[in-house]
């Protein structure tokens, strides 16, 4: 697999020079300065890709180019989003860029509690508790219809939760859940998240699974015609939160997905993580179904842990080998698809990858980086994971 890694552009604090050290040999980007909605011109998409030509990579995945909450709930602008969608890709199409990651997460992108969890070895990692995510959703959005998705007594224990937390602790779990995280297409206020989730009365999974339909419909075509390929990443966590509606959680949501729109162009991303907290799942099981039909891989892992609802697991963010994926397995799932495109004859048989996500470790700890893209956590894991596809190799 091309090894590649996520850099968020000039502000990133991991210079790309160093990357090489690494041993990075391709880069997934985007313009995330350009909100939803907005077309990417050939002229921006030139100056990014010649940032990453003269530092010695190449831009090999846009993750993400976003989808507009107007796309999702097909509000009145929502045509005009699917032409910039559509002038976008062309725009990418014209800078020689062939992969395009998105998502179809109504609102937040992805939820976490924590970012910096502590960990026993002494490093950090990000973590998800439901009993955090309910003092949120009770009591700071006070959501109206929030009771009905908690049991009573995780309600009693979100009072208690709450009435221990101070005014700075209560000020953090809102911020590190509304307040966008790497690579959210979107940043939020409180008073945003409540107006949003009106949009969303009449909108239930199926719903906005013919809305994802739609858009595949639209743009899907488009891809094809200029030999690009989408990739949809799933839903992260792979459950419903705040009363929205999920439709890419499970291998089933994909196999429905690729079916109703059933093109090449019309792929998804592998992300072990956030699929893996259905405990469910089985990664190599999704390969052999829907590994035609891969564009991306998101290596990563996360461990449940026991919670309130056992449908809705806590969970955090654990080292690539350590979490409840199997990973030796997934990995040699994806070399044994490659091979077979090779023999196919397929020009693109070699999937990029990226080792996503990281614990805080040793010097990351100082660094005050992006919570999840930590330089020593992800080189870690860049290398474990370089392990098993050298031993898939001999």
């Amino acid at each position: 697999m091309k090894q590649c890694w996520r850099w968020f552009g000039p502000n990133d604090k991991i210079a790309l020079g160093d990357l090489h050290q690494v041993g990075v040999t391709g880069i997934v980007t985007a313009l995330h300065h350009l909100a939803p909605g907005i077309a990417w011109s050939e002229k921006e998409i030139r100056q990014r890709q010649n940032l990453l030509h003269s530092a010695g990579f190449t831009w090999d995945v846009v993750e993400s180019l976003p989808v507009s909450e107007a796309i999702k709930t097909q509000s009145t602008d929502a045509n005009d989003h699917l032409e910039t969608y559509k002038s976008s890709l062309r725009a990418l199409a014209k800078c020689g860029i062939k992969t395009v990651c998105y998502n179809f997460m109504p609102i937040l992108d992805w939820t976490r509690t924590t970012l910096r969890a502590r960990q026993p070895h002494g490093g950090k990692a990000m973590l998800f508790s439901l009993l955090d995510f309910s003092v949120f959703d009770l009591l700071i959005l006070k959501r109206p219809g929030a009771p009905e998705d908690y049991s009573p007594a995780l309600r009693a224990a979100a009072e208690r939760r709450f009435r221990s937390l101070s005014d700075a602790e209560r000020l953090t779990l809102k911020q590190t859940i509304i307040a966008g995280l790497p690579g959210a297409n979107d940043t939020w206020t409180l008073e945003d998240v409540s107006a949003r989730l009106s949009t969303y009365n009449a909108i239930g999974p199926e719903k906005l699974r013919a809305h994802l339909f739609d858009f595949l419909s639209e743009v899907a075509p488009v891809a094809q015609s200029l030999g690009l390929r989408l990739c949809c990443h799933p839903d992260d966590p792979p459950f419903g939160l705040l009363g929205l509606p999920r439709v890419m959680s499970s291998t089933a949501d994909y196999a429905r997905a690729l079916a109703a729109v059933d093109m090449a162009a019309n792929g998804a991303t592998l992300c072990t993580g956030s699929l893996g907290v259905n405990a469910a799942f089985d990664a190599p099981e999704f390969v052999r179904r829907l590994g035609a039909r891969i564009h991306f891989a998101h290596l990563r892992n996360t461990k449940r842990l026991d919670s309130h609802d056992p449908a809705r697991p806590d969970f955090f963010e654990a080292a690539h080998l350590e979490g409840d994926t199997d990973m030796v397995a997934t990995v040699r799932a994806l070399m044994a698809e490659q091979d077979r495109r090779r023999t196919e004859g397929r020009a693109d048989w070699q999937i990029p990858m990226r080792p996503d996500h990281g614990q805080e470790l040793l010097s990351d700890r100082d660094s005050d980086s992006m919570p999840g893209y930590p330089l020593i956590g992800r080189m870690r894991g860049l290398a474990e994971l370089r392990g098993i596809m050298a031993t898939c190799s001999t």
